[in-house]
């Protein structure tokens, strides 16, 4: 919410990197907001949430969903940087506004479709054979199309785009160094991006890694609920917290800087012309 007001309220909006940092935001407060839809039917009926209902798929469908989205905001993201960074070595195609809006859209439509899937009818509430143990009524091959191909994609996609960026800027850092010139800012750069992809890509690694693993889990068992119960139902909750983390993380790597927060809090109270 932080992250949305603040761009909302000051003038960076018109850039398609705000664009795209607010929907990552968005998609995070859905996340955010359809676990704690799980948790509470969680406290107030735990079997629903082990053995699968009709009450399960909509909180699942849009948890789902938003999950969807922050990957592909979050691949979305790094492919900006990359045409932004390489825009003045290689490729004339500069990323405006309206591409910003055509992906944000076009992000949303497909994680809508893929997550409600189990709602407009792919589900497993009247055949048991194929029943997801981990995420019931869900069934097992909707869980394995939807996870496999895009959790590859938050892995593969984020770590070329960014290993792209730290190449050009050495290039261009080694050229200047050719030419005689100062280094400094393109020093400084190579060294932020390197730690805060790294920091992205970890955190991706460490956040979705154990879901993938679980719905691998959940593909190649054949036993029932309750011979499972309690240990891989702990797991699962951990995974679901891990993801919630990615929702933390998000912000703090994208989009606040602790230093400039105040500020850009500040920044709306102040009249035109003043200095903050």
């Amino acid at each position: 919410c932080t992250v949305i007001f603040t761009r909302l309220a000051t003038r960076d909006l018109h850039k398609p990197i705000s664009i795209l940092f607010c929907n990552l935001a968005v998609s995070d407060l859905f996340t955010s907001f359809s676990g704690f839809w799980i948790s509470l039917l969680f406290i107030t009926n735990p079997d629903i949430t082990i053995f699968g209902s009709q009450d399960m798929l909509a909180p699942y469908a849009l948890y789902t969903t938003s999950i969807l989205s922050t990957i592909y905001n979050l691949v979305s993201i790094g492919i900006e940087r990359y045409l932004a960074v390489a825009e003045s070595m290689r490729t004339r195609f500069r990323v405006a506004r309206n591409h910003s809006i055509a992906v944000v859209f076009v992000s949303w439509v497909l994680a809508f479709f893929l997550g409600c899937l189990p709602l407009m009818g792919w589900n497993c509430l009247h055949a048991e054979r194929n029943i997801s143990v981990l995420y019931s009524p869900f069934c097992v091959n909707y869980l394995v199309l939807v996870t496999m191909p895009n959790v590859v994609v938050a892995f593969l996609v984020p770590l070329f785009t960014y290993l792209r960026i730290i190449i050009i800027l050495r290039k261009r850092k080694l050229r200047m160094q050719a030419c005689g010139q100062a280094t400094g800012t393109y020093k400084s750069a190579e060294t932020q991006v390197a730690r805060t992809s790294i920091s992205i890509w970890l955190l991706a690694l460490v956040s979705y890694a154990p879901f993938l693993a679980g719905v691998i889990f959940d593909a190649t068992n054949r036993r029932c609920h309750t011979d499972l119960y309690p240990g891989v139902y702990v797991f699962r909750n951990c995974t679901a917290m891990l993801i919630t983390i990615t929702c933390l993380g998000n912000p703090l790597l994208y989009t606040l800087k602790l230093r400039a927060l105040g500020a850009r809090l500040k920044a709306p109270r102040c009249p035109r012309g003043c200095a903050v």
